[in-house]
């Protein structure tokens, strides 16, 4: 059995390009306050690195926590393991956690399958033919997902951040942002730029015909505004308000969800308030 120990947090740095977000959010809170009461009973997992440090393979949102609850210094497994062996492990030890948001999924997935492909399993395709088959069956059958699941995945990595940020947000959903990485990075900034002063995400089929005209070499600023000005279906009435006017009341990390989420919040206490102040005494 490996022996637990224990390592000043100085000496230990954050896993290369890890694609997993460690946000002080309600979360994060929580696990401070259990660490403060009850200190890290997961020990993070580490491999030792040059000047005596150690890379964190497992345990970032722990260490972080630890920190934050006034820890010098935290247990840790201490594993010999070279690059591509500890991508592998930071992944696999990932994955399986509650709220892993697409874009995290998708980084990981492609980290994790060119370490299988630097491994050996499969080097004769690149990237550009989408991900390795074997690789991809690998990750797959790992996270309980179809082969072709896996390379969706990868193909968000070619989103630009904001996109990227308004998937992992649910404003754009998963199938329409994987047409939508087909896009070069000038017509993903004018569709973004579509999005925000048009206030509208694309549904699916806007996002295959914009995939097609960008193949055809036939997309441009213009084509996007026509396409997303189009009245979808199922579109409904919104009332629309300027993120200007309401971002100052609230925490700078806040995502355009979160604060949606508490607006809402506040809107159905003021209602029940109303309700209970309309309501008479009996």
């Amino acid at each position: 059995m490996r022996n637990v120990t224990y390592i000043e947090v100085e000496k230990l740095k954050p896993f290369e390009n890890h694609p997993y977000y460690v946000k002080d959010d309600d979360e994060m809170m929580n696990l401070t306050q259990s660490i403060k009461e009850n200190g890290i009973l997961s020990p993070l997992i580490v491999r030792p690195i040059e000047n005596n440090e150690y890379e964190v393979i497992s345990g970032h949102r722990r260490l972080h926590a630890g920190i934050k609850a006034g820890m010098d210094k935290v247990p840790a497994l201490i594993y010999e393991m070279d690059r591509d062996a500890a991508v592998i492990a930071l992944v696999d030890s990932n994955l399986h956690r509650d709220n892993v948001l697409p874009s995290e999924r998708a980084f990981a997935f492609k980290m994790k399958m060119e370490a299988l492909s630097h491994q050996g399993k499969r080097t004769d395709l690149t990237l550009e033919q989408v991900a390795p088959k074997l690789s991809t069956e690998i990750i797959g059958e790992s996270e309980n997902i179809s082969k072709d699941t896996v390379k969706r995945y990868i193909r968000l990595t070619n989103l630009l951040p904001k996109l990227l940020e308004y998937v992992d947000e649910g404003r754009i959903a998963f199938t329409p942002a994987v047409e939508l990485s087909y896009l070069n990075d000038i017509e993903q900034q004018d569709l973004i730029q579509t999005i925000e002063s048009e206030d509208c995400t694309p549904s699916l089929s806007q996002a295959v015909r914009m995939k097609k005209l960008s193949q055809a070499g036939e997309l441009d600023d213009d084509k996007i505004l026509e396409i997303m000005s189009e009245e979808k279906a199922n579109q409904k009435e919104r009332i629309k308000i300027p993120t200007e006017r309401v971002r100052k009341y609230f925490p700078k990390d806040f995502t355009n969800s979160q604060i949606e989420d508490t607006i809402i919040r506040l809107c159905e206490n003021y209602y029940k308030k109303q309700q209970k102040r309309n309501t008479p005494e009996r």
